[in-house]
């Protein structure tokens, strides 16, 4: 078996080349006696106390074999023996399909169940509401950004890809599963840059999400399944807690299996799966603001004086002030560096935010979402009173511009005085920015936290509540605060069979390869039932 060596650091101006040679100094072999040698992680560690340097985690396979290896591990530190998980398998179904499985919804759950299905020859039909990824396109930059024309079908979140398809790409997550690889491996596969496989905190880049979208739904079409754009699922069929039908527009749709990844904004079909008698339930969800610096800033707090060096990227971070909000945290969410603030309203009228950046991320800003987490049982626990909070938010957030679309905004000195911002107003956010009083648009329990904590912040990161830091607000789609319960080994409603809720919008996942893995896993449970048609 191979092994892996652990914690290997090069220093900036260290080529990679060095590797094999440090490697074999750690086995306390010659560099000959390697055989093969592969990166398996790459980390740059910034903390202080050192200049900045990158750490590697290398997998190697000596000479002499299994003996060598147990020789090696006996004289090494950071250095283990590696198991290779074996492939999942499980047994396919008998049962005969009663339709072609039917998703519905083609974000990162949705498509990465529809690739599974169709990859293993069940056709699989995906009702998407919004437009493919060109018109979509087109929608976004030209009619909403240059016209302020909103469409509330075809926008930063619906239409081919999902919210995924315009965020930052980032497919780091805290998930621990053997499934990981396999949803980075697949990104690859339709265009992603391979590093992913091995950076710590890899990520795609929103300028290259879109094509590799395109690719995987043409390998799906390929294969045989169906994807089928400005398909709204207006209503479910339900009798004996069995799902029979969906209503698409004017079309009743017969239907057997369906993964429902309908993504957390989708607002309207969350109403429909409650009128329909679908079980919600509320779920914690954050909320809180955006908060954008200058790029160079964040670059010399996180590597003084290596900030600028050409092998270094833009700066992260990754920030918490405990207690912050009574007992919750107010803690960095999805930090973009080089980034830009998008708007991800579902419905007119309302401004929310989220991040973004391309893969280079080149960009003047970095921003970041500052949270807090959300107890639905101080809201009174309807699964729908987090939705609620939200849009009063995000409709308080679209009055303070002037209906205009254009972000509000406060720089950060100004808001722990108490006092308005004037002056030039630089942000990365398309639309533009007006400057409001961001106190008057979230809750309270929000203003309490940051009042507390971006002190504390600073404390860390020095001018990180400084004039220089614009808040602006809304950040209020970081999480769903609906789930629609499911059976832990079944995968479908608690109430109503045929009905697999997947991904972001069900509750169950966090993220673009999250919300992957947990779409196939579903696909999975109906290929563990049923036969191919």
């Amino acid at each position: 078996m191979p092994l892996i060596v652990r914690n290997i650091v090069l220093a900036l101006d260290e080529p990679e080349e060095v590797l094999l040679e440090r490697v074999a100094g750690r086995l306390n072999v010659p560099p000959a006696a390697i055989l093969r040698h592969a990166i398996a992680r790459r980390s740059l560690d910034a903390r202080k106390g050192h200049g900045p340097q990158f750490v590697y985690s290398v997998e190697v396979a000596l000479d002499g074999g299994g003996a060598a290896e147990l020789r090696a591990m006996r004289r090494a530190r950071n250095v283990e023996r590696i198991d290779k998980p074996d492939r999942r398998t499980f047994k396919r179904g008998t049962e005969p399909l009663p339709q072609r499985p039917v998703v519905v919804g083609f974000g990162p759950a949705g498509m990465f169940a529809a690739l599974l299905l169709a990859e293993a020859g069940y056709q699989p039909i995906v009702l998407e509401r919004g437009r493919d990824v060109r018109n979509r396109h087109r929608d976004i930059m030209q009619r909403f950004y240059r016209d302020k024309f909103f469409d509330p079908e075809s926008n930063l979140l619906y239409g081919e890809g999902g919210a995924g398809t315009y965020s930052d790409g980032k497919v780091y997550t805290r998930v621990g599963s053997p499934a990981v690889q396999n949803v980075l491996a697949i990104l690859v596969r339709f265009g992603a840059d391979p590093d992913i496989l091995i950076n710590a905190k890899p990520h795609i880049g929103s300028d290259r999400l879109p094509t590799i979208c395109w690719r995987l739904r043409t390998h799906i079409e390929q294969l045989g399944g169906e994807v089928r754009f400005e398909q709204r699922v207006d209503d479910f069929e339900i009798r004996d807690g069995v799902l029979t039908a969906l209503q698409v527009g004017e079309r009743r749709e017969p239907v057997g299996p369906v993964l429902l990844g309908i993504g957390h904004s989708a607002r309207d079909t969350y109403q429909r799966l409650r009128a329909a008698g679908v079980t919600l339930a509320a779920k914690p969800f954050q909320l809180g603001v955006r908060i954008e610096h200058p790029q160079e800033l964040v670059n010399r707090w996180q590597y003084g004086t290596a900030a600028g060096h050409p092998k270094v990227p833009p700066a992260d971070y990754s920030l918490v002030a405990k207690g912050a909000g009574n007992g919750s945290d107010l803690f960095s969410f999805c930090m973009c560096p080089g980034g830009t603030i998008l708007p991800t309203n579902e419905a007119p009228g309302l401004i929310a935010t989220n991040g973004a950046s391309r893969a280079s991320r080149g960009g003047p800003f970095a921003n970041s979402g500052l949270v807090i987490t959300i107890d639905p049982a101080t809201l009174g626990g309807d699964p729908f009173s987090g939705l609620e909070l939200q849009r009063r938010c995000e409709a308080t957030a679209f009055a303070a511009t002037g209906g205009s679309y254009a972000v509000p905004a406060q720089r950060c000195n100004d808001f722990l005085a108490g006092r308005a911002s004037d002056g030039v107003l630089a942000t990365s956010y398309p639309l533009g920015g007006g400057w409001a009083a961001i106190a008057d648009i979230v809750p309270e329990r929000v203003t309490h936290a940051l009042m507390r904590g971006l002190p504390m912040l600073a404390e860390k990161l020095p001018g990180f509540d400084g004039p220089e830091s614009i808040i602006t607000a809304p950040e209020s789609r970081a999480s769903a605060s609906v789930r629609i319960p499911r059976d832990e080994k079944t995968r479908q409603s608690v109430n109503v069979r045929g009905l697999f809720p997947i991904g972001e919008g069900a509750g169950y996942a966090g993220g673009i390869v999250s919300a992957a893995i947990d779409g196939m896993h579903s696909a999975e449970a109906i290929m563990a039932r049923y036969r191919p048609a």
